[in-house]
């Protein structure tokens, strides 16, 4: 029986044939850690002795939870990812100022490739999905091994097959297609397993969108979420990958545990409701909800294509005056080329305020935290409550498309509602 993407890049790292279920030791091709996660990490790293990483060039740190540094406790944590940096020498350090969000920035330094097998002390390392790469979040503990040894070990997980099939309606984006699959499956739904996304929707779906599949994979419980090495990959990956690389992909005759095929061209602009990601519902079912902030930004929502959708509807309109707009880049590349291509003056335009790259208000750290009964339209990928700020607060998730449309109208809606809509 031939293996499915996500069984032959991890049986390629074990050096032996894997089956769904079972327990392996593997090699790792990159170890990732943020300024919440790697200080713990770190402290795993000394308790076992170890002295030196296994590889500088392979270690990537990333400060960019809570930073720029909120108060004095975050500053302590990036001072310890810091200060081990310079000790280790580690050669993917990412200041302030010179970095970004870590997921938005690993795939722009082309340090995760296709068929290689990275882990993260951070659950949605399964972004790296999308560049064809087995991807996974890990404790910290997990993660400091991995940091002296190379090596970890995982469980091979089952393989949900998604097929989408037909055109995408107009303003519908890769974040309306990941919330339409864990509203069908729920946040359960892919629990120890992996998804792979096929289908002859895959050549016209944007890079940056399957990056944000493959981000909120890990919403559905998912181990992680792989897009085949196709053209459009390859062709991001050319010129910016750091070492050579040798794609994965599954066998005709794989045994996957799930196959589900959806019809793409059913599927329109969405929201998920307080408080799961699985609670999703077109915009248009929804009665005129009034929100308060709209945040366009993280590693789900602030590429280059989502802050361009955004722009696009917030161009000639102004942020309707109850609302509080925060457009946050994510990476310093994409703040520089939102400057040069008059991106952040048509944010400035409409009411918006635009912040350094952060995940700030994603996790309720920083930069748009939400007061007790307060409603927010977001990019975001998790709507817990809580998650934004006051228990009592809401978060609705939603495309970029959407966020921008209610940042104008004031409430929950659709660009269709706009005049001169796409």
């Amino acid at each position: 029986m031939g293996m499915t993407l996500a069984e032959a890049i991890i049986a390629r790292h074990a050096e032996r044939e894997v089956a769904p279920g079972e327990f392996v030791e593997v090699k790792v091709d990159g170890v990732l850690a943020n300024d919440i996660t790697a200080p713990l990490a770190i402290q795993a790293f000394r308790a076992l002795g170890a002295q030196k990483v296994f590889d500088p060039a392979r270690v990537y740190l990333v400060p960019d939870h809570f930073t720029p540094n909120k108060d004095v406790k975050s500053a302590e944590q990036c001072r310890i990812m810091r200060e081990f940096s310079r000790e280790q020498g580690i050669v993917h350090y990412f200041e302030v100022g010179r970095g970004g969000i870590e997921h938005v920035l690993l795939p722009e330094e082309g340090l995760v490739l296709p068929g290689e097998l990275v882990v993260g002390a951070d659950s949605h390392t399964c972004t790296y999905g999308a560049l064809s790469a087995f991807a996974t979040g890990l404790g910290s503990t997990d993660i400091g091994y991995a940091m002296a040894t190379g090596r970890t070990w995982l469980r091979v997980p089952h393989t949900i097959k998604v097929i989408w099939r037909g055109r995408l309606r107009p303003w519908v984006m890769g974040k309306d297609l990941i919330l339409d699959l864990i509203g069908r499956i729920g946040v359960s739904g892919a629990n120890w397993c992996a998804l792979e996304f096929a289908g002859d929707l895959l050549p016209a779906l944007p890079l940056d969108d399957r990056l944000a599949i493959a981000n909120m994979a890990v919403e559905a419980g998912a181990s992680c979420g792989l897009f085949p090495a196709d053209e459009a990959v390859l062709s991001y990956v050319s010129g910016r990958a750091v070492r050579p690389f040798q794609p994965a992909a599954p066998s005709p005759d794989a045994a996957y545990h799930q196959v589900l095929e959806i019809d793409v061209g059913g599927i329109t602009p969405l929201v998920a409701r307080p408080h799961l990601p699985e609670n999703v519902v077109p915009v248009a079912e929804l009665e005129k909800i009034p929100i308060d902030q709209v945040v366009i930004g993280s590693c789900t929502g602030g590429r280059w294509r989502d802050l361009s959708v955004a722009a696009q509807i917030l161009r000639g309109r102004k942020v309707h005056p109850e609302v509080r707009c925060i457009v946050i880049p994510g990476s310093q590349r994409l703040f520089r080329r939102a400057v040069e291509e008059g991106l952040v003056e048509t944010f400035l335009a409409a009411g918006a305020v635009v912040s350094p790259p952060t995940c700030g208000p994603c996790l309720g750290g920083h930069m748009g935290v939400l007061a007790a009964g307060e409603r927010a339209v977001s990019t975001t990928n998790r709507n817990f409550r809580g998650r934004m700020g006051h228990p009592e607060s809401e978060v609705y998730l939603a495309s970029p498309a959407v966020a921008a449309a209610s940042a104008v109208l004031g409430r929950i809606a659709s660009p269709e509602e706009l005049r001169g809509g796409r």
